[in-house]
């Protein structure tokens, strides 16, 4: 069978969600470098591994560190994929032209063009929503969108990630390109002024914030309190938990902002058909569903059932904006924040 048959009839299962069960057709190695650091990917890899007969090689570090590396290493770099979380994060790569454009059916059917890069250079394969949580013994009346964050009733009761987190960076870019700079700025001054403490910690710490009573509201992606329904989370008893309210903010606006993990194929990669093999790999409905049941994510391709934890926080509405028009905004967005001292 010649090489490229085999490559479609390999894509072809994975999108229709059998790929334990297609032959070993293809052959050789994938060199991955990936900031993921969850113990559940093994199994996508392993899986992946054992439908096309594919050895993956992983290069594992934090996305900023693998992005210079391949920067670096130039056209004699080994990557094929780099995989990483945030749009910010997938944009910088981009820019600094360690991706190629992929032309690939299946992942023009699967994936929403919304998670995609205009350019194809990247593509979204989960998502996490960042919303807003809550102390439901202290707050009768939680923040129901973003802006209401800024509003002073809430003065002092705030707690946020800084400014250099790329979580903070993304959502008050995806503000920009929802409302302006103007409305973004005002709307940052705002959250400082009601800030309870000076931003510190990850996502996890911001929900300790509520339990320890150091805070009333917070922002974290759900999949850090998804975990903790799920499992035993340092911080976060089960009592700690059943005092903690969500809300999905702007359901009657522009929705909940939405953070990406995803991918590319590098821009020199030696072993480029496996490599785009492998991102249809993951929009296949097998690896969507470890997404979602291995790390509490949301699957980027649409109609992918949802794992327990993750389905518990209930239904709501996205936020669709494009967001590799969100990505250009990044660098304003950390402008702004130095602007209102956000630290």
């Amino acid at each position: 069978m010649p090489s490229f048959t085999k490559n479609v009839a390999v894509s072809m299962a994975f999108a229709a969600g059998f790929a334990a069960a297609v032959p070993a057709f293809a052959d050789g190695e994938l060199n991955l470098y990936s900031s993921r650091h969850y113990d559940t990917d093994e199994r996508l890899y392993s899986d992946f591994e054992e439908a096309t007969g594919i050895k993956i090689n992983r290069i594992e570090g934090k996305a900023d560190e693998l992005i210079a590396r391949m920067e670096a290493e130039g056209a004699n770099s080994p990557a094929d994929v780099l995989l990483t979380v945030d749009t910010s994060r997938l944009e910088r790569a981009k820019a600094a032209g360690v991706l190629q454009s992929v032309d690939s059916d299946v992942l023009e059917a699967r994936i929403p063009e919304s998670l995609q890069d205009n350019d194809n250079q990247w593509f979204g394969f989960s998502q996490r929503a960042r919303i807003i949580f809550y102390d439901k013994n202290d707050v009768a009346e939680p923040p129901k969108t973003y802006a209401d964050l800024a509003d002073p009733k809430y003065k002092g009761q705030v707690c946020h990630r800084s400014s250099t987190n790329v979580y903070s960076q993304t959502l008050l870019s995806s503000i920009i390109e929802n409302q302006g700079a103007d409305a973004a700025k005002a709307w940052a001054q705002g959250v400082v002024d009601n800030f309870a403490r000076d931003p510190q910690g990850g996502d996890t710490d911001q929900l300790r914030g509520l339990a320890s009573g150091e805070c009333d509201i917070s922002i974290s992606n759900t999949y850090y309190f998804a975990r903790a329904l799920r499992k035993d989370v340092k911080g976060l008893d089960k009592d700690a938990i059943a005092a903690i309210g969500w809300v999905f903010p702007s359901q009657n606006g522009e929705g909940a902002h939405m953070n990406l993990s995803g991918g590319g194929v590098a821009a020199h990669a030696p072993n480029k058909d496996n490599a785009v093999l492998f991102l249809e790999y993951l929009a296949s409905d097998q690896a969507q569903q470890y997404f979602s049941a291995g790390n509490d994510e949301y699957p980027a391709v649409p109609g992918v059932a949802l794992s327990p934890s993750v389905a518990a926080l209930g239904l709501f509405r996205p936020d669709d904006v494009d967001l590799s028009n969100v990505a250009q905004n990044v660098a304003q967005a950390q402008q702004i924040f130095n602007e209102v001292g956000w630290k």
